[in-house]
């Protein structure tokens, strides 16, 4: 029967216009930024960091590497050197700060009346200093340049409202999403908005960048950091150096990073060249390269919790030193006294509680170099949104504790209108689709009916059990029926919403197997990690397509990242 309350059912095409940004091309297999690796060694050990620009524009260009641990890093400041007023406003002074301008959300209180916290870490692919500019390569014939860039890097870093445990999620910069309307306050930059790569949304400001994230994936967004290239590079060195493993020798050509087998400490240039290495891991696109991002921010993050780092006050205040000098952030965290409070909520999570993963893509059909939001990835999404945890009181994933995996992408759901009101079948399906369930999902009338019932047939109660969370309909409502598939007659006792009315008033937990379903989830207490060197001819050498295990053989006359 058709719905003829509601109308025709399907999907509504959207007009999608707007540039695409290309690949970089600035970089070039084998060749290495302006100067080269030992000339920016060498001036690095002469100034004790790479200095960068932190006056004159609104905000420099960030880099690669996302440092949730750049936060952290603030918290044993004061308290470890006391905090005398000179030394709170030189760090006061380091720090950049842009306005959100209201584009991300609001969040919700629990019934404790605490609230998470999400912040958006971004790096950017802007050369806006010299010292960038030598770092990451490509202004021979720009020189340094200005505006935004794109965000290369996008790490979405949930603080549960208990401060109990955290969810770092990485969007790779390929997805393709809708950029909304947005001006850039601080240069009059504006766009009608477009269809376009997600990371090119930071060139009308880092307010349009969070814009974007949360029209993409509903999740409030209250805060974000930036780092750029040197920002990388001083922090690295701040810490003393970072802890990595690779699973095989590796010569990314692109990044510059050349490694042999097994752990390395990284500190400086080798540090920038691991967080940017896009060609070395996995297959060679930009998810390898955030499996690799989050391998090393975990170990950063244990680096900063350990004793020795933590305990020394003169380590202390060199890395606060960094950081503030390296970040960019928002107005909300733009003192010394917010970055101190926001990092010690982040310091009360244990590394077992902190969750990492990458956000479920699938190939563009229009792009074979791009990616759109995958099965799975509104899941994940309302994971985050709704407060939940990835893994349980002791530090394992959750989804080891609960109902077989059921993937929602591939349930469709027959929803029949059985009220007074018009259009309600349309809303509800709309909703089931927005939170990831299967495109099949029709609508239809009934006889007007109470209450509202969920049918499935024999073998589909997990499917049944999936579409009810969803919507916050209580089990009493599901029932076994005759015939296969699953039916949702909205009833007299659900007239308005997307929520059942009589659920609490706390969203539907969602369902954490398919959250974490191909997200790449681990925990940052997992230190016998190896990133994964590419299998694949991803790199060159001499113009020879190779990979990077034979590009390490073939460069024996370049030196290691770590020599």
């Amino acid at each position: 029967m058709s719905d003829l309350r509601d109308g025709s059912a399907g999907q509504a095409a959207r007009s999608r216009t707007g540039r695409v940004p290309g690949p970089r091309t600035d970089e070039a297999p084998g060749q290495r930024p302006q100067g080269g690796r030992a000339a920016t060694r060498a001036a690095s050990r002469s100034s004790g960091r790479v200095q960068s620009r932190r006056r004159g524009r609104p905000v420099r260009r960030g880099g690669r590497a996302l440092r949730i641990a750049g936060i952290s890093l603030s918290v044993v400041l004061l308290a470890a050197v006391g905090g005398g007023w000179w030394l709170y406003q030189h760090l006061n002074g380091n720090i950049l700060s842009v306005g959100l301008d209201g584009r991300g959300g609001t969040e919700k209180a629990d019934a404790f009346g605490r609230t998470p916290i999400n912040i958006l870490v971004m790096g950017s692919d802007g050369r806006t200093s010299k010292a960038d500019c030598q770092l990451g390569g490509g202004c021979s014939q720009t020189g340094v340049q200005s505006g935004w860039g794109n965000a290369d890097v996008e790490m979405v870093v949930h603080i549960a409202a208990d401060r109990s445990n955290a969810t770092v999620m990485s969007i790779p910069r390929d997805t393709m999403t809708d950029i909304p309307a947005c001006k850039d306050s601080t240069s009059g930059t504006s766009t009608p908005g477009y269809y376009g790569q997600i990371n090119s949304a930071l060139s009308y400001g880092p307010a349009c960048q969070v814009a974007t994230i949360h029209q993409l994936t509903g999740i409030p967004i209250d805060h974000f950091v930036k780092l750029d290239f040197s920002g990388v590079v001083s922090m690295s060195d701040a810490v003393g150096g970072v802890s990595v493993c690779v699973s095989s020798n590796v010569y990314d050509t692109y990044s510059h990073l050349k490694l042999s087998k097994g752990t390395h400490t990284l500190k400086g240039v080798a540090a920038l060249e691991f967080v940017r290495s896009r060609h070395g891991f996995g297959d060679g696109s930009d998810l390898g390269r955030t499996y690799a991002q989050h391998m090393f921010l975990s170990s950063m993050i244990r680096k900063f919790k350990s004793a020795g780092t933590l305990a020394d006050p003169t380590a202390v205040y060199g890395l606060a030193d960094a950081a503030t000098k390296a970040l960019t952030v928002d107005t909300g965290l733009g003192s010394i006294g917010k970055l101190v409070g926001l990092a010690s909520d982040v310091n009360k999570v244990p590394p077992k509680q902190i969750t990492f993963t990458t956000m479920q893509t699938a190939p563009d059909p229009n792009n074979k170099e791009r990616l759109v939001v995958g099965p799975g990835a509104k899941s994940l999404f309302a994971t985050i949104a709704n407060d939940q945890s990835l893994t349980g009181s002791s530090g394992k994933k959750s989804v080891t504790a609960t109902a077989p995996a059921v993937d929602t992408a591939q349930i469709a759901v027959k929803v029949e209108n059985g009220t007074s009101v018009s259009g309600r079948a349309s809303v509800i399906a709309a909703a089931l689709t927005d939170k990831g369930f299967g495109s099949g999902t029709t609508t239809a009338n009934a006889p007007a009916t109470a209450p509202t019932t969920l049918t499935y047939g024999t073998g589909q109660k997990p499917q049944a059990q999936a579409v009810a969370r969803a919507l916050g309909l209580p089990a009493s409502h599901l029932k076994q029926g005759s015939s296969s598939g699953l039916t949702l007659v909205i009833g007299s006792d659900w007239l308005s919403g997307t929520a059942y009315p009589n659920s609490t008033s706390s969203p539907a937990p969602a369902d954490t197997h398919t959250a974490v379903s191909n997200a790449h989830a681990q925990t940052a207490d997992q230190s016998t990690t190896c990133a994964q060197v590419s299998p694949y001819r991803t790199v060159s050498v001499n113009g020879v397509g190779m990979t990077p295990a034979d590009a390490y053989a073939a460069a024996s006359d370049q030196p290691d990242s770590d020599a």
